[in-house]
């Protein structure tokens, strides 16, 4: 699990692949440190198993599937990422919970600047219209923020300078791919809304295991 708060940007050194298998080494100074193999980093939100460290180089294998249903396909050497390390007890959490799984990818449809933020918007599926609501939190890329504006398709956030000083959205423009990943909480008040709706049947009590 991790909190949505970027510790530093990663450099990638390296993407080769063997089958299905994508292997990547990214030099990660800071989050290296305490780093260890089987540890859990999340890497622009998708969370990947540390394989092997050598130096403030970080190695890690990601799967076919994994690159397809996420924006690291599009990754290659020389790119700069968001790396976090996974949340430990005690530390402070001062984003929201993300999974590092990604839900869906999105598409940046504008970028407006102004001398107190940056407005992004973006597009997503529309299958995934009922997990956003307007002041609610959300992950783009690993970085937690709070969605400013909903609208059929798309919302909006506003980034503060210093975020956009230190995380890879400094680098995004229109058309530009972002991982998403929706608020955890928000994904089981609808799922529990959608068992509310269910008749008690023998079949739907056959479905959940009672019978």
């Amino acid at each position: 699990m991790f909190t949505g708060l970027v510790k530093e940007l990663g450099k990638v050194l390296n993407i080769t692949r063997s089958g299905d298998i994508h292997k990547l080494s990214i030099e990660a100074k800071a989050v290296s440190r305490d780093a260890k193999a089987g540890d859990s980093i999340a890497i622009n939100g998708v969370c990947l198993t540390v394989t092997g460290k050598k130096g403030d180089t970080l190695s890690f294998d990601a799967m076919e599937e994994t690159l397809r249903r996420t924006a690291l396909g599009s990754l290659k050497a020389g790119a700069l990422v968001n790396l976090e390390g996974a949340l430990k007890a005690g530390d402070p959490v001062g984003g929201h919970f993300v999974l590092g799984h990604v839900d869906c990818v999105g598409k940046i449809t504008d970028v407006k600047k102004s001398a107190q933020n940056v407005m992004i918007e973006v597009a997503m599926p529309e299958k995934f219209a009922g997990l956003i609501v307007e002041k609610g939190s959300i992950a783009l890329d690993g970085i937690s923020l709070t969605i400013g504006e909903v609208a059929p398709g798309i919302f909006k956030v506003y980034i503060i300078p210093h975020t956009m000083s230190e995380t890879t959205l400094k680098d995004k423009k229109v058309r530009s791919d972002i991982n998403i990943e929706f608020d955890i909480l928000g994904k089981y008040i609808l799922r529990q809304k959608g068992l509310d709706k269910k008749t008690i049947t023998e079949e739907f009590l056959k479905e959940q295991g009672f019978v």
